[in-house]
């Protein structure tokens, strides 16, 4: 992977309605992700955080069944002209969430400098629902349809392109709550997903061996979408949206040591880390230790 990377944190909790997952990337910079990051031989260039505007209490719902739209995707932007030019310049992005709603800015910006970019969503949810499908409204649970070109335009159309990626080039992982809009997608896409049942069945080994095979073929640069509520919620209570049943701690650690291991990330980003909810900031500091792996951190 390339050395030289750049930390962009997005304080961002408007995707959702639970407050304090705007503090999740303090929460990571003070569980240590720099230093651990530096001891990897990592040259690291944290450039601080991506504002975020507050609504009024009369704006938080807009065009309809849309929470915070001009919020988040006002934000979103600002973040994919800042990924879109460390890329420019060389460097790795690691984005540090904020809810899962900034996958729309990171992967606007990501996405421009590839044909075929590969994406590896990690994550109890599928985030395929629009503003028609959403039992909510709430943008977090929005970010992949919305890179597919499947949304509202404010959202969509960031960086003025869309769609960002192609659904044959997404593999879902750990997926164990979607929304019935959602299950339609996936099917209608035929987009890959290796729910619970299938890692359970396979186990994470397999799983990953063929999530990186896959991908390898037919990608030409990968993002990695990892979303804290993809682990079990016994082990990473901080998140918004927990779902029992999750991926393991250990398990992840696989999953983030082979991605490691087959060298094909290009972009990463952690996010859903919600201190509030959090126990001794222990999901942060489980985020830093599968950066670690995710980027070289071996027992020997």
């Amino acid at each position: 992977m390339q050395k030289n990377m750049s930390i962009i944190g997005v304080p961002m909790d408007l995707g959702q309605n639970r407050r304090g997952v705007d503090m999740g990337p303090s929460a990571i910079r003070y569980a240590g992700v720099t230093e651990r990051l530096e001891n990897l031989k990592y040259n690291i260039n944290d450039l601080g955080d991506v504002p975020v505007s507050r609504p009024d209490e009369k704006d938080h719902v807009q065009d309809g069944n849309l929470r915070n739209l001009q919020q988040v995707s006002d934000s979103n932007r600002q973040l994919a002209e800042w990924v879109d030019e460390q890329i420019g310049k060389d460097r790795f992005p690691l984005v540090l969430g904020g809810d899962h709603s900034i996958a729309i800015g990171s992967l606007a910006g990501i996405a421009k400098h590839y044909d075929n970019l590969g994406v590896i969503w990690y994550d109890a949810h599928g985030d395929l629902n629009s503003g028609e499908t959403s039992p909510s409204g709430n943008i977090h649970g929005m970010p992949l349809a919305v890179n597919l070109g499947i949304g509202h335009e404010r959202l969509a159309n960031i960086l003025d392109y869309t769609p960002k990626i192609k659904p044959e080039n997404i593999v879902i992982v750990g997926a164990r709550s979607l929304d019935p809009g959602e299950k339609e997608l996936i099917r209608e896409k035929g987009i890959t997903v290796y729910s619970m049942h299938e890692i359970d069945r396979l186990g994470m080994s397999r799983v990953m061996a063929e999530t990186i095979d896959y991908l390898k073929e037919q990608t030409d640069g990968v993002h990695l979408s990892l979303d804290l509520d993809g682990l079990d919620p016994e082990e990473a209570p901080g998140v918004g949206t927990p779902v029992i049943g999750g991926l393991s701690y250990r398990e992840s650690h696989l999953a983030m040591e082979m991605l490691s291991e087959a060298d094909i990330l290009t972009s990463a980003e952690f996010v859903e880390v919600n201190p509030i909810l959090d126990d001794k900031n222990k999901t942060a500091t489980m985020a830093v230790g599968l950066i670690g792996s995710l980027f070289g951190e071996k027992l020997k």
